[in-house]
């Protein structure tokens, strides 16, 4: 009972302004747009090996970490490269070990007396010869693993998957986006009309009329480059909704402000298809005729048909 009450007498605070005059007062002036949300990182994630794409793990919507395998590009001819390295290698290390063993050979004899200090020299620089060239070998074959290393697809960042533009056994080039991936947070990002443009200040309270409902946000950056007519603005959202990138949402941004007279909506009646204020006359209640205009906070705003100084008053059908 006790809320019934409560309930009751909260309705009929409006009702109290009806005996005061009507006074202009200031209220903002939204302008409604259209915002888009964004990543605001979005990097491609490029293979640095051209091959065949044999490994695709990730499809748009899907979550990674910064450094996680996406994809893997296999490049057939560096396992044929490793094979030719491989074989040159083993040649390499029989000479070595032929070579070695000559050494060995004529320096025995040369401790004999048998065989020349020159003879031994020349197979000592063979053998250092060939060990260089199996170091190099050896190089060149570390070389072509980071090749095949390289056809590693990995996340530049952590966030969403937002596009994936190949296919699992496609070929793919070096340099090409393999999937983009969206991360860094989500905002959105406004295209205002140039007019409004000095009324814009960063900081501004906005609204955001989403699918979940109501939000507040704020402007966070106004670009100082005016394109197509259009200023560009991103606006902070806690909490915004990360579903679906690129969407579109409604937003009411504050661009003005004006002077407008309120009565409370209480105060309105509508007969006829028409509205009506009564005001007070010299011969009692006086009803005329209005033209409403935005609502807010249970006031409603007279555009025509009542003048600052008039009092209006409630009148009970």
């Amino acid at each position: 009972m006790t809320r019934l009450i409560l309930a009751a007498l909260l309705s009929l605070l409006p009702l109290q302004l009806l005996a005061e005059p009507l006074r202009p007062v200031t209220v903002t002036e939204w302008k409604s747009v259209y915002g888009r949300i964004e990543a605001r990182d979005r990097i491609p994630a490029r293979a640095r090996l051209g091959g065949t794409l044999v490994r695709l793990s990730v499809t748009e919507g899907d979550r990674v970490e910064a450094g996680q395998l996406l994809a893997e590009v296999v490049d057939e001819k560096i396992g044929f490269q490793l094979a030719a390295i491989d074989a040159e290698g083993a040649a390499l290390e029989a000479e070595l070990a032929n070579a070695r063993t000559e050494l060995g050979r004529v320096e025995d004899l040369l401790a004999r007396g048998v065989s020349t200090s020159q003879q031994s020299d020349a197979l000592r620089t063979q053998v250092q010869v060939l060990t260089g060239r199996i170091a190099a070998n050896a190089a060149q074959r570390k070389v072509l693993e980071q090749q095949a290393a390289e056809g590693r697809v990995l996340a530049p960042i952590a966030g969403l998957v937002l596009d994936v533009p190949v296919a699992a056994g496609a070929v793919v080039l070096a340099g090409e986006a393999v999937a983009t991936v969206g991360g860094g947070g989500f905002f959105l990002r406004l295209a205002v009309p140039e007019r409004h443009a000095g009324a814009l200040k960063e900081g501004d309270g906005i609204v955001i009329e989403g699918a979940e409902g109501p939000q507040d946000g704020r402007l966070a950056r106004i670009y100082p480059q005016i394109e197509n007519g259009r200023v560009i603005a991103d606006v902070d959202v806690p909490g915004l909704s990360e579903r679906f990138v690129d969407a579109r949402v409604l937003v009411r941004l504050p661009v003005g402000e004006r002077e407008a007279l309120l009565v409370p909506e209480a105060a309105v009646l509508r007969r006829a298809g028409l509205d009506f204020v009564a005001v007070e006359g010299s011969g009692g209640p006086v009803e005329r005729t209005v033209v409403l205009g935005q609502r807010q906070d249970g006031m409603v705003e007279i555009l025509s048909g009542l003048e600052p100084g008039d009092v209006p008053v409630a009148v009970h059908e």
